[in-house]
């Protein structure tokens, strides 16, 4: 059994789409990433995104825990000529992509970027791949809200759509357990 910790990284404060920019976390709650910190198993592996604001995160709760690479396939949905614009901006541009996008996620993309299925993929392949490296191992995955979703939705088997109905806020924890070949949801979106 792999147990995944996926933990979405710190705040940036921006007010549009942040996919593949790479913007700083605020990491000034120092009480919340002590908490998350030590709500993490001691022996695990850690990776992040190899996005700044992923990679500080992963460094502010390590601990004494190993650090792996960081992982460019998990970083955030990669939004394209929608980056860092406001949700009412890519209507205003973009109306009927846009309602496709998000009322129907899987095959449709902004220009010049990733569909939901697409990330999916990538995602997958990364996971896969550490499952078969690190079996039975706890593994810490600082990522981004698309990154973790694409997760929710493998392993209990939902909808894209509903997947997208989760909640994933900053210094969240959203453990999965993978028993090859199945997974299990064990928390989404838990507060440290």
């Amino acid at each position: 059994m792999t147990t995944w910790w996926w933990i979405r990284h710190g705040p940036t404060h921006a007010k549009g789409m942040v996919g593949w920019s790479d913007l700083p976390a605020d990491l000034s709650d120092h009480a919340a990433l002590d908490r998350l910190s030590a709500l993490l198993p001691e022996d695990a592996l850690v990776v992040s995104s190899d996005l700044a604001r992923s990679v500080a995160t992963a460094d502010a709760i390590v601990g004494n825990r190993q650090r792996l690479d960081h992982a460019q396939a998990i970083r955030e949905i990669n939004f394209g000529d929608w980056e860092l614009k406001t949700s009412a901006e890519i209507m205003a541009s973009d109306p009927d992509l846009s309602r496709a996008y998000w009322s129907n996620p899987g095959e449709p993309a902004p220009p010049g970027g990733e569909s939901w299925n697409q990330t999916a993929a990538r995602v997958g392949e990364f996971v896969t791949s550490m499952n078969a490296a690190h079996p039975r191992r706890h593994i810490v995955a600082v990522a981004h809200f698309g990154v973790i979703l694409t997760q929710v939705q493998r392993a209990s088997r939902m909808s894209a759509k509903s997947a997208l109905s989760f909640r994933i806020d900053n210094l969240s924890v959203t453990r999965l357990e993978f028993l090859d070949p199945h997974w299990r949801v064990l928390g989404v979106n838990q507060q440290p």
